[in-house]
């Protein structure tokens, strides 16, 4: 059968092909609940489940905050002396190596050259001179180094309570999920909030600084007796609950749930250790249910 007609007939318009869930023993009490599916045909529409077991909550603060160079990772290269220009050795975007020659200087007092070297490794981000020219007192080259950038993350009172150096964050850059562990949490001046720094490896340099990231500092994880996926939730007749599996029936279990993170709920009450529920594509179970309901109604 075409998988997008499988669908369809979850959905409640399978008016036409009545019975297709059914296992031929007709209606039983309680089946508002409850639906009945070919486990071929649950396969085949995606229905997965999984067993109800204990977990990790990893319980987070979200922050946001912007990527920046490491202020000793960036240098400022001047001449000694003042002098003319006889060569610039290198351009923007040329990347120098540590004690590279940058440029050859003659000197304005002694008439003799002298060479300037680069302070450091990374990128000519700016140059500011020709040969022939005076040196003044100009800025010749800047050389940055962005092979690890600084993210600040700014962390408002309500959350400062919770967020320590040495935790762990989730970072989201465009495209990019790295990470990362707080490094330091420090005051920032005239600023309602704190800094929290971490520092990003990018010796890729797929980021830079200006960056805007997101971030998810991971301040508790808690041991839960038994958990959910929260996919697996949904609200049926006012109540929230997950589908559990026996045989090739799907019953509605309504819970009481406790906390959370990202991806589980705590249970409190309403399912047992070790249950089969359904983690995936329960919307259309509910839709079954809701179909066979509206149908009943007719």
């Amino acid at each position: 059968m075409n998988k997008n007609l499988l669908l369809l007939l979850l959905l409640g318009v399978s008016l036409l092909l009545p019975n297709v869930w059914a296992d031929g023993d007709g209606e039983e009490e309680g089946e508002e609940t409850v639906s009945r599916i070919k486990d071929q045909l649950s396969k085949e529409v995606g229905i997965i489940t999984a067993k109800a077991l204990p977990a990790h909550l990893n319980q987070t603060v979200s922050v946001f905050g912007k990527l920046r160079s490491i202020p000793e990772h960036t240098y400022q290269v001047h001449a000694r002396f003042s002098g003319i220009i006889k060569s610039m050795n290198c351009s923007i975007g040329d990347t120098v190596n540590k004690n590279q020659l940058l440029a050859v200087i003659e000197s304005d007092q002694s008439l003799e050259t002298y060479k300037i070297f680069s302070p450091g490794s990374g990128l000519i981000i700016d140059r500011d001179g020709n040969a022939g020219e005076s040196t003044d007192d100009r800025e010749l080259f800047k050389i940055g180094n962005f092979d690890t950038l600084w993210v600040d993350f700014q962390v408002y009172p309500t959350q400062q309570s919770k967020v320590k150096a040495g935790q762990t964050v989730q970072i989201i850059v465009g495209e990019n999920l790295v990470s990362a562990k707080i490094d330091q949490v420090l005051p920032a001046s005239n600023k309602p909030f704190l800094i929290a720094r971490a520092n990003l490896n990018n010796k890729d340099n797929a980021l830079s600084p200006g960056m805007l990231a997101k971030g998810k500092i991971n301040t508790r994880i808690l041991n839960i007796d038994l958990a959910v996926k929260k996919d697996a939730v949904q609200e049926l007749g006012g109540r929230v609950g997950v589908f559990v599996k026996e045989g090739e029936v799907y019953e509605f279990n309504p819970l009481i749930l406790g906390q959370s993170d990202d991806l589980y709920y705590e249970v409190i009450d309403g399912l047992e250790k070790g249950a089969e529920y359904v983690v995936k594509n329960s919307y259309l179970i509910k839709a079954d249910i809701l179909k066979s309901e509206a149908e009943d109604d007719d």
